[in-house]
């Protein structure tokens, strides 16, 4: 195995504290404005279950980040834990799954998202130049923010993410007064079918935030302490804080809220705060999605510095900035790429590659995990029971994967095999040379 936490030349500067809220940031997305009204349509005043049953099984999954993290301490996170472990094709495909088939896809429809919302208050924003302009000047900036410094990167990062979870702890604190006790009271227990598919459409709003922290793994902190601790600290927030805005929707709306398909945060802030509560939530919903796309610039934008580092793509792309030592390079073309996603429109056909891309790196992430076992780092934190938990998460993986569609499975075949051709083609560009 080779040296977890060998100097890399980037500054560590996120401590236990960045890391939870950049966990929380990369969450707290635009799903959250959306999702209470699906689960309450799937599962009415039960939808607390489903919640629990995500929260066991991705919380097995987080732990076996926990794990591996806190052994593997260099940029890249998920890249680096599959390089470490199967060597390099398995690296360079989770790299490219990671970045390109997941976070930078996810990115440019939040990014689409907040601009819709947007145009409800400025309605020139309907134009494709002023929208192209104006995700110019958003991927820009965020682009010369990180480049400048990954200190003032992270502290942006949480003082964003206070913006936007400020609101919605004041919706659930104002809005506990308007429950009504009638609205959560479960009349009809559930089917397991309609739970499982709760369970998964959870899994999917809450799966690719927190994890992908750990690709910055190179410029945390004192890295085997701090990432089990923001870890877990960011993923329970996130719980509580969803929970807690579910049960208050149901309570304030009742059967109603499974019909706010569009917009059901801002009809219960309409009800909690009058008239205004619906550009209070629209609002958030800006921020949130902004905070989300800043926080995913300043992490994942590090996963093809860490490729380059280790041979795997070009070499401009390891590069680190003289004064500001920052891998510069990534950061731009990371930034580029989600640009230009943003403003194409096509990305929405990729994006079926989403959900079964991050599935794959869990998948990955947890073999890692089961197969780095023997492997004892000292300091490293170790999940009890030997492989048990890593089994248990390996299982609930599968049992998602399974409900995939056959599109979604093909999508991520073709893409795996397109980019095991360009390994190979590169190996042997590499060799002739």
């Amino acid at each position: 195995m080779e040296n977890p936490a060998k100097d890399e030349g980037l500054k560590r500067v996120i401590g236990v504290r960045s890391l939870a809220i950049n966990a929380v940031n990369l969450t707290v997305g635009a799903g959250i404005f959306a999702l209470p009204a699906a689960v309450a349509l799937l599962l009415g005043p039960s939808g607390f279950w489903a919640y629990l049953i995500c929260a066991v099984l991705l919380g097995l999954v987080m732990l076996c980040f926990i794990e591996v993290g806190s052994k593997i301490t260099t940029t890249g996170g998920v890249y680096t834990y599959a390089e470490v472990a199967f060597g390099p094709l398995a690296g360079f495909l989770t790299n490219t799954v990671f970045w390109l088939g997941f976070s930078t896809i996810a990115s440019a429809a939040v990014a689409n998202i907040m601009v819709n919302n947007l145009t409800v208050l400025i309605p020139a924003l309907a134009s494709p130049v002023y929208r192209i302009l104006f995700l110019a000047v958003v991927y820009g900036g965020l682009a010369i923010l990180n480049v400048r410094g990954s200190k003032g990167s992270a502290g942006f990062v949480v003082a964003i993410t206070l913006v936007k979870i400020i609101p919605l702890i004041l919706l659930v604190g104002f809005g506990m007064a308007h429950v009504q006790l009638d609205n959560l009271r479960v009349t009809e227990n559930p089917s397991f079918k309609s739970l499982g598919e709760g369970a998964l459409m959870l899994f999917f709003a809450f799966g690719g935030g927190a994890e992908c922290t750990l690709s910055a793994s190179g410029e945390i902190k004192d890295p085997r302490r701090t990432i089990p601790r923001g870890l877990l600290l960011g993923i329970l927030f996130i719980f509580f804080i969803y929970l807690a805005i579910q049960g208050v929707a149901q309570g304030v709306l009742g059967d109603a809220l499974g019909l706010q398909k569009e917009a059901p945060l801002a009809a219960v802030a309409e009800v909690v705060f009058g008239p205004y509560g619906i550009i209070f939530m629209t609002l958030t919903a800006v921020v949130s999605c902004f905070g989300l796309i800043s926080g995913d610039l300043f992490v994942t934008s590090r996963l093809p510095y860490a490729a380059a580092r280790d041979g795997l793509l070009p070499g401009i792309l390891a590069r680190v900035h003289p004064k500001f030592i920052t891998p510069y390079t990534s950061i731009i073309l990371y930034a580029s790429v989600g640009f230009l996603f943003a403003i194409s429109g096509g990305f929405r056909q990729l994006a079926i590659l989403s959900s079964a891309s991050i599935l794959l790196i869990y998948v990955g992430v947890i073999a890692a995990t089961i197969k780095l076992r023997k492997k004892k780092v000292e300091g490293a934190y170790t999940n009890p029971g030997g492989i048990v938990i890593p089994v248990l998460a390996l299982l609930a993986t599968g049992w998602f994967l399974s409900n995939l569609a056959l599109q979604e499975i093909i999508s991520v075949l073709i893409f795996l095999a397109f980019f095991t051709g360009v390994y190979f083609l590169m190996q042997t560009r590499k060799r002739s040379r």
